[in-house]
Parts: C-alpha cells; structure tokens; sequence
C-alpha cells in the first residue's frame, strides 16, 4: 500500500470490507497500521452531495479530466444504494466517470450505502482512508438521498454540494439544512442560463441566514458550472486547492480531522455494542473524552482498543 501498487489498493479494500466473523478485528488492525505509517495531512479529501439528478457524476468525470490533465491521480468511492437481495451497490464504478474507467492513474471502488441514511457505511471511512495512502485526491460521491448525506463531512476535508436549476426555492434550501455544511456550493448546468443563475442567486440570499459554524472564517463561494460543456470546471479545481490552503494555514483542517475522528468512533462503539455497551465508558460524552486524550490517534485503533474495553467489562461478573 505505501508503495502506491494498485493491485495493493484492491486487496486492502477488499479485506476491509470483509464481513465475515473474525475478520473485522484483522481489519482494523490493517487499518490503524497504515493510518500511523501515512503522514498528516495526506492528500485533499472532498466529498460531492447533492439530490439525485444534481449531475454529481458527470461534475466528477469532468473533475477527473481536468486534474489527470495535470498528471495527478484520483481515488473515488461511490457510495451506491443497497441492494435488498445482496446487500452490494446496485451501480456499477464505470458507469459513474467514464473517462476514467481505463485511466491507471484513476481508481473506482462503489460501496454500498448499508441502509444508512447518511450513506458512509463503515467500510466507506475505511475506504477513504486506504485510497489516501495512494492517491494524490480522494473523491467521496453520495447517493443523494438528501438532508442526511451531511454525514460525508465528517469523512472529507472539503464538501461541495451541487444543486440543480429549479432544484427548489430558498425556503427549500434551509428547511432541508444544506446551508449549514458544505464548504463550496455548485449550480451545475450552468448551460441553462437563467434558471441556473437564479438557484445561485437563492443560494446566496440563504447563506446570509444560514447559521454556519463561527469558529470557521471559511466564506462558501457559490460556482457556476457546466460539467456538459466545462464551463468554470478549472475554477472549481482551483476553488478545491484554495480550501485546502485556507485548512492548513488556519488550523481547521487538524480539528475537523479530530471532529471526524470523534464523531466516527462513538458511532461505531454505539452501532456495535448498544447503549448499554457504550454506557460502561460512560456512553457517548465518555467516548469521545478517551477520544481526545488519544491526542490524533487512529481511529481505527480506537475502535478496536475501546470494544475490547466493553467486552472485557462486559465479561464481568455483575457485584
């Protein structure tokens, strides 16, 4: 994996997202070992959300294009929806970005969504965190389900939302929460003209109502972009660049990091082990305290090392 083989990639993920008993404890420990060998900060993690038929797929191909141009490589997850039967993403990777699809230095790996709403699956961090190890970008596409997919923040450095022309008006927008998160906002077909330039316009009106994060001195710019034609695709890669510098000179990025980190082990202790597992590290405000005193430890690791915490004290005889 530290030597960037492809064929590498593909193992790992395919381990990691092994569901048989015994194997998720082999995984995490793949997992921790390869977070503690990868340095900070590691390449740009961006997420794409938006409601369905937004154009996040066609964004992301012309994404692809213009960054293989300059000769830098992509690894994308797609997070797919479930299938009932099987449970695997119903889509397939080359159907998502299709100049990619024979591309070495481009990598596809669709997840399924796993009935969560949010649509980040475990496996789905894990992902991210394998193809940084090898990837000059990092691409998270949702499923577009709608105000849930918020969840991909706390995976990626950089969430761009797409909207659509007519995707809706501005009450629409904040009843939905979509203000409140993304770092980048995209009108994609901006071919359509003034449909497009008026959900820009009610994009704007609502980020000055929209309660944002204060700590952040982030302002969200609003792009207009044509994935069909190209039109501002290089503004919106340069838009992408210049968030990443903002997070590094600010400080944000290292505390987004951790926020993430919290937020993803405390849900996977709760989703594992239930309330009254989590309750024998004090629950939720107990979990993300040992969180922090690990000062930057991998995630992974702590998932591991805290479940093994609630199993042997589970194991205890009750006084």
């Amino acid at each position: 994996m530290l030597g960037r083989d492809r064929d590498a990639v593909s193992e790992t993920l395919n381990r990691i997202d092994d569901a048989r008993p015994g194997q998720r404890e082999k995984a995490l420990e793949l997992l921790a070992a390869l977070e503690r060998a990868a340095p900070f900060p590691g390449p740009p993690r961006v997420g794409l959300t938006g409601a369905p038929g937004a154009g996040k797929s066609s964004l992301l191909d012309a994404i692809v294009r213009a960054l293989r141009a300059r000769g830098e490589t992509l690894g994308i997850v797609a997070v797919d929806p479930s299938s009932r039967r099987t449970g695997g993403a119903l889509l397939g990777d080359r159907i998502r970005v299709r100049s990619g699809a024979s591309d070495p230095g481009v990598f596809f790996r669709s997840m399924a969504a796993r009935e969560r709403l949010g649509g980040v699956a475990d496996a789905t961090r894990a992902g991210v965190s394998v193809l940084a190890a090898a990837f000059d970008w990092v691409f998270v596409e949702t499923v577009g389900v709608g105000q849930s997919e918020t969840d991909v923040a706390t995976l990626v450095d950089t969430l761009v939302y797409v909207a659509q022309p007519g995707a809706g008006d501005l009450l629409q927008f904040m009843k939905a929460g979509i203000l409140e998160v993304p770092d980048i906002f995209v009108v994609n077909k901006a071919d359509l003209g003034a449909s497009a330039a008026r959900t820009a316009g009610e994009l704007e009106a609502g980020l000055g109502l929209s309660s944002r994060d204060g700590a952040s001195t982030w302002t969200p710019p609003i792009l207009l972009v044509s994935a069909r034609d190209g039109t501002a695709i290089s503004e919106l890669v340069e838009m992408l660049r210049a968030h990443r510098r903002h997070l590094e000179s600010s400080g944000e990025l290292e505390a987004r990091r951790a926020r993430g980190t919290e937020a993803f082990v405390v849900e996977a202790l709760e989703r594992r082990y239930g309330s009254y597992g989590t309750a024998q590290l004090g629950g939720a405000p107990g979990i993300a305290c040992r969180v922090r005193e690990a000062q930057g430890g991998s995630a992974f690791a702590l998932v591991l090392r805290l479940g093994q915490e609630i199993e042997d004290s589970l194991r205890k005889p009750a006084p």
